[in-house]
């Protein structure tokens, strides 16, 4: 329906996708028993939001709550969330905004625990559509602490880490909403893996950053940040040196002088004993089985 030349939601199409988005948030692992909170904007001064103490995957029409952006509960029977509060804050600071999705998704709620935001142009899909994701200070949940944590963030980027709480994400709709925490916690998984456990990010330099920005802007998107770049020529020569002197070392050949590859750089050149001690056709044999069991 369209309201002073903006189209928002009917109550019947807000509630149902509001179920519709609890299912998939109670199935998809991001809160657990009854935690989390969606609501959304059928009106300037209207919401629909979930109820207090229900867990996301078995709600009901009837539980949800409607209010206005002061908290008035204008329908239900049901108490909304005390959390309701940060939804209310991001309608009062970013009129544009028209659903809010809160959860606990485990990766972005780690980083959100450690203090750490997700802010490196590792993703391009992250830099295109969803930006970087900062992290609120820490508030007491039900608080006004919360929404005060949060609202300088509401008109510049399209989430955020609740320090050692979990993630808030926001849009156009509630599907939006959603597909953003999802990304979130994607993000966030790939930042783990990368920077945690492989121990190795190829990050992007800023003339890529820039381009996916503009890519960015096409869509429509005018919020998320810039992510932290590096100059990615600098950074692959570094790699390619650290690979060559991984590969020298886990080779360790006698009396043989080490593989060069185009761009490779020695710093040093070590004077290397004679290979008195084994044949020709010993040390080719050697080099061989050792090549192979790296490519293994």
């Amino acid at each position: 329906m369209m309201i002073q030349g903006v189209k928002y939601m009917t109550d019947f199409e807000a509630k149902k996708a509001i179920l519709d988005i609890g299912k998939r948030m109670y199935d998809k692992g991001f809160v657990a028993s009854n935690d989390g909170n969606i609501s959304c904007k059928v009106g300037t001064n209207a919401i629909w939001t979930t109820p207090t103490g229900v867990s996301k995957g078995f709600m009901t029409q009837d539980m949800l709550v409607k209010m206005d952006l002061n908290g008035k509960i204008l329908m239900g029977k049901c108490k909304p969330s005390s959390e309701v509060k940060m939804h209310l804050r991001v309608y009062r600071e970013n009129p544009d905004v028209q659903a809010v999705t809160h959860a606990h998704p485990p990766v972005a709620t780690s980083f959100a625990i450690a203090g750490i935001p997700l802010d490196k142009a590792v993703l391009t899909e992250a830099v295109m559509g969803l930006g970087t994701i900062p992290v609120a200070r820490y508030a007491t949940p039900g608080t006004e602490e919360v929404p005060d944590s949060i609202a300088s963030f509401v008109n510049t980027h399209n989430g955020v880490l609740l320090a050692n709480h979990g993630a808030l994400t926001w849009g156009k709709d509630v599907y939006q909403a959603f597909y953003r925490l999802e990304s979130v916690e994607y993000y966030a998984t790939i930042l783990m893996y990368t920077g945690y456990i492989i121990e190795r990010q190829n990050t992007l330099s800023s003339s890529q950053v820039e381009r996916l920005l503009e890519i960015r802007r096409k869509l429509g998107i005018t919020t998320g940040g810039i992510p932290s770049c590096t100059d990615v020529d600098q950074t692959g020569v570094q790699q390619q040196r650290k690979n060559a002197t991984e590969l020298a070392e886990s080779l360790n050949l006698k009396g043989v002088t080490r593989l060069m590859r185009p761009g490779d750089i020695l710093e040093k050149q070590e004077e290397m004993p004679p290979a008195q001690d084994k044949s020709k056709e010993e040390i080719i044999r050697e080099v061989v089985r050792r090549v192979l069991e790296q490519l293994k």
